[in-house]
């Protein structure tokens, strides 16, 4: 029997759907929803078409680019593992997860759009994101590095309040502060 599923993109295909998305996310996040379809197509260096082949309205646009992003986070969990040692991933990921709320904040009209169409771009991202940052967790709770007590949920509540209380562009230096000490109190430390 033939396979009738949607055949996988060619390679030029996927990176000017990559393309598409990173422009989309720096216009909808810099200039607002009313943003035109026309000037994201014209940065990623593609045709109106092409975005229309790939997003076929504004709102899928919109929710495809944050999934997007949402997905970049949630897959550098392992990525950081490979390369760092556990604690220093969760803590290479922090920064990442401060960029992508960062991002999420900046596209926050046109996500409203796109859940005033009836969508929900945020169903999954929560357990999503506890799953990827359990990942890092449990890896430096097995290499005694990070405490082995600490529920994914309640880092991710941390990491949501030093993403508002140093959410300003100005303030990243105030976050990497923040999540530094956030970081110390994660850190298993032998009892006296």
């Amino acid at each position: 029997m033939p396979h009738t599923g949607p055949r996988p993109l060619r390679a030029d295909a996927l990176r000017n759907r990559q393309r598409l998305l990173d422009a989309a996310v720096r216009a909808f996040s810099h200039a607002g929803p009313e943003v035109t379809l026309d000037s994201i197509a014209r940065e990623a260096g593609v045709g109106i078409g092409t975005l229309y082949r790939h997003f076929p309205t504004r709102e899928a646009l919109v929710e495809a680019a944050y999934r997007n992003e949402l997905t970049k986070l949630c897959d550098a969990a392992p990525e950081l593992l490979a390369s760092l040692p556990p604690d220093r991933a969760v803590r290479a990921w922090m920064d990442r997860f401060i960029d992508y709320l960062s991002t999420k904040r900046g596209m926050a009209d046109a996500l409203r759009l796109v859940i005033a169409s009836g969508a929900n771009p945020y169903a999954q991202s929560r357990d999503r994101l506890i799953a990827a940052l359990g990942l890092l967790l449990e890896a430096g709770g097995a290499a005694g590095t990070v405490r082995a007590d600490v529920a994914p949920a309640d880092v991710l509540a941390g990491l949501s309040g030093v993403s508002l209380a140093a959410g300003e562009p100005g303030q990243r230096e105030q976050a990497g502060r923040l999540l530094d000490l956030l970081m110390d109190g994660l850190r298993h430390r032998p009892p006296r």
